[in-house]
């Protein structure tokens, strides 16, 4: 098949490009750099620097595709409460000219990387894909208003669309920023470099953490399963793991005993976050295999920025 994935240079993107021309599909990448490393990008990927909002390059990119993945984003939950202007021009500007140029070329399959942040802080756990969201940050809702339109336009203009509601995906080659990086590799990091590891709140808090792998074996499954048009599904391990639990199993499998500090004064985001992950099993075949304590392990080595430290 021929494939074009947009944030084709970014952690998941990457991942699943390169798994896609493993197994011998032509694939596309678009990437604006902002965030991503076209490094990671395996030689068999047809790389393209741009940004999502440039119609033209995506009707280049968009000639004779069978089935586009939308993974570019702008991803942080905390900068998207100071740049909410600039989450709603990339998140939903760049969803609203990637769909419009999908009608104009003909393209009739989209996946889009959605978030499990849309849900919000939520009385029933785990997380149904019919539970009324209840989005926290402007990423959440930029997020939202993406399935939204992908839905919407997909239905006006006869285009199949699946929205995946990823949580809190981690692995090898996550961004790691100077400012709110993600936690996983923020808190592997303290741990090997004898550092402080601080966490929000009392730690209580609790997040599904999803190994890169499952994530990208769902993803590719949403391009060719069939009878998924119109619909959002999870993609998480299905496992309630509280941060002071997390923080556990990274001194553990960094062989560390670095501190950990704990800052009630700071607010520690969502009470609970888990995924239901029955409708990701009926309708993708989805399990998913790797457990956070051994997700954790594979991250280290196969990380370099890891094996350095």
């Amino acid at each position: 098949m021929n494939f074009l994935i947009t944030g084709a240079a970014g952690f998941l993107g990457s991942s699943l490009a390169n798994q896609l021309a493993r197994e011998g599909h032509q694939v596309r990448g678009l990437d604006d750099l902002s965030t991503g490393d076209p490094q990671a990008l395996e030689p068999g990927v047809h790389f393209t620097r741009g940004d999502v909002n440039d119609r033209p390059k995506l009707w280049t990119l968009l000639q004779e595709v069978d089935c586009v993945y939308h993974l570019a984003a702008r991803v942080s939950v905390q900068e998207s409460l100071l740049y909410p202007r600039e989450y709603n021009a990339v998140n939903v500007g760049g969803t609203v000219s990637l769909m419009e140029a999908m009608r104009d070329v003909g393209v009739r399959r989209v996946v889009l990387a959605s978030s499990g942040a849309i849900y919000g802080d939520q009385e029933n756990q785990p997380l149904t894909e019919n539970i009324t969201p209840r989005p926290r940050s402007p990423y959440a809702v930029s997020k939202l208003a993406a399935e939204y339109y992908v839905r919407t336009i997909g239905t006006l203009w006869g285009i199949e669309t699946v929205c995946l509601r990823i949580f809190n995906a981690y692995g090898p080659g996550q961004h790691l920023p100077p400012s709110h990086p993600p936690v996983v590799p923020y808190f592997l990091r303290q741990a090997l470099r004898g550092g402080t590891l601080v966490v929000h709140s009392e730690g209580q808090q609790t997040r599904d953490y999803v190994y890169v792998e499952d994530v990208v074996a769902a993803m590719l499954a949403a391009a060719t399963a069939p009878n998924l048009n119109g619909l959002v599904i999870n993609v998480g391990s299905n496992t309630e793991t509280s941060v002071r639990a997390l923080v556990k199993l990274v001194l553990e499998a960094a062989g560390s005993q670095a501190n950990v500090v704990y800052n009630p004064q700071t607010e520690g985001g969502v009470a609970r976050m888990c995924a239901d992950l029955s409708l990701a099993g009926q309708k993708l075949n989805y399990k998913p295999f790797i457990s956070l304590a051994d997700g954790l392990h594979l991250t280290l080595a196969r990380d370099p920025r890891f094996k350095t430290t």
